[in-house]
């Protein structure tokens, strides 16, 4: 499957580039849509958590952004993926083309987006007066073991969905779940402890603990917690890999 990637590089480098322009094909705005979207939302939840949580936690809006930018980047990396070999269907139908490629792009591109959200964090970070640690440099870690996530779980979603449309559905409830299961906008504390054991299985949450700790709070990662994210990492890009190997010549026959 991926014995000919290096060269599809630039069939990678065009997937990417026809996404990013396709997006602000039609916007008035353009690529400022990036900045602003994670800027807006942070700001109105900011607005509605930050009383109820301001107290508990130190620079609020750091906080939640943090972890924001990392299940947005998660959520709709996979979600992209998911829907990478359907919706380029009538491409997939009239020449060959490696399939994983339109997957990947996807993943790709969605990282783009992420590292815009990412200067937006350090924009609130410099405007609410938050600390700079060198630790920040460690927060390649966790993204590099979240990105291996993103990438098994975006070839085992576009597989069962390429077959079965209605997994798109049950996926956007499992990502609401996920959502509230990741302590984005809360404290972990404020959770029962026989709750937040469970929590701590969800290697979304385990990726945004440890950016977290890399980027606010300037402390080396818990080993434990990326431990986990590679193992659990690891494991899902294999069982995406299998995958799609055995179904890669049958998907088209789906489309």
């Amino acid at each position: 499957m991926f014995d000919t990637f290096a060269e599809k590089k630039f069939l990678l480098k065009q997937l990417v580039k026809r996404d990013l322009t396709s997006k602000y094909k039609d916007s008035v705005l353009g690529i400022a849509w990036s900045f602003l979207n994670p800027l807006l939302i942070m700001i109105v939840f900011t607005a509605i958590f930050s009383m109820l949580f301001g107290r508990q936690i130190e620079n609020y809006p750091v906080y939640f952004l943090a972890g924001r930018v990392i299940f947005d980047f998660y959520k709709s990396a996979t979600e992209g993926a998911m829907r990478s070999i359907k919706g380029n269907s009538n491409i997939l139908k009239k020449i060959y083309v490696p399939k994983y490629m339109f997957t990947l792009s996807k993943v790709c591109y969605e990282f783009i987006n992420f590292l815009i959200s990412f200067i937006i964090l350090f924009g609130v970070m410099l405007v609410t007066g938050a600390s700079f640690h060198w630790t920040i440099v460690l927060a390649f870690v966790p993204l590099f073991l979240l990105l291996i996530l993103i990438l098994g779980i975006g070839l085992i979603l576009s597989v069962c969905n390429t077959y079965f449309t209605d997994v798109g559905h049950l996926y956007k409830v499992f990502a609401l779940i996920l959502m509230y299961a990741s302590a984005l906008f809360y404290p972990m504390e404020i959770v029962p402890v026989t709750v937040q054991k469970i929590f701590t299985l969800n290697p979304v949450y385990c990726a945004i603990l440890s950016f977290r700790e890399c980027v606010v709070y300037g402390i080396i990662p818990n080993c434990y917690n990326l431990a986990y994210l590679a193992v659990f990492g690891i494991t899902t890009l294999a069982i995406g890999i299998i995958l799609f190997n055995m179904y890669d010549k049958k998907l088209a026959l789906e489309l």
